[in-house]
């Protein structure tokens, strides 16, 4: 059987579009990346407006999804089919917003994420919950307008890479970019997971968004999984995390 022949090829498994959180940027998907397309799966990574090489200015809520929405308008363009949007902390409520009114998502997949409702905001969320303090806290550092925030690298690299390999947190902490506070106050405008699938990803070891904090958002998903791991579990749980997107990629 020759490369030439499709016999030899199943039919391709739903893309993957990957959406990082706060501070970050694609790159932080490469890891995992990599690791799907090992087995077959293809993704896409995204760069919200001022992340990774993003020449856009950084904006709210709004805008990111914005940003997502116009990849999904391209994607359906080329013919691309049912997507599976995978959202990592604040890319939580990034794919939220993207995904309502839209019915190209065959899967909405949280990992350590904000599963924002209709009417909520990341703040907001995390205000109406009970109170849990987090490492993360410590690693802020406004700007100077106060329009943004910062990570502080020293405290940051616990908070949000405590599993992960050394290596890796060398790599990531000088590509951590600002964040707008106009992305935590925004809200979100519906509920999609009320008609689209929706799996979360419990981070058990997580020090910036509280465990306790994600099993409540959990609820709001129709599957739930949990790694005991850190807030990272692309960089320290890559094989596990790839296990669960292979799943609902094939479910699909």
């Amino acid at each position: 059987m020759t490369v030439d022949d499709p016999a030899q090829f199943d039919p391709p498994p739903a893309l993957v579009v990957l959406v990082h959180g706060a501070w970050h940027g694609a790159w932080c998907w490469s890891a995992l990346q990599a690791e799907l397309d090992r087995r077959g799966i293809a993704s896409l990574a995204v760069d919200l407006p001022g992340h990774g090489a993003s020449p856009d200015p950084i904006g709210g809520l709004h805008d990111d999804a914005a940003a997502v929405t116009s990849l999904l308008d391209h994607l359906a363009e080329r013919g691309a089919g049912p997507v599976a949007l995978v959202g990592h902390s604040y890319g939580g409520a990034v794919i939220t917003q993207a995904a309502a009114g839209r019915d190209d998502i065959g899967h909405l997949a949280y990992l350590a994420a904000f599963a924002l409702d209709d009417g909520e905001s990341v703040l907001g969320c995390l205000a109406s919950l009970e109170r849990h303090d987090v490492d993360l806290a410590a690693a802020m550092v406004p700007t100077a307008d106060g329009a943004a925030t910062t990570l502080d690298p020293a405290t940051a690299a616990a908070a949000l890479y405590g599993s992960c390999p050394p290596e890796a947190v060398r790599a990531a902490l000088p590509r951590l970019s600002p964040q707008s506070m106009a992305s935590m106050i925004e809200t979100a405008s519906g509920t999609p997971r009320r008609t689209i699938p929706s799996t979360y990803v419990v981070c058990s070891q997580d020090r910036a968004v509280h465990p306790a904090h994600q099993r409540v958002m959990a609820e709001r998903c129709s599957h739930q999984h949990e790694l005991d791991t850190d807030h990272s579990p692309f960089l320290s749980a890559v094989g596990s995390t790839a296990d669960i997107i292979e799943q609902i990629v094939t479910a699909s």
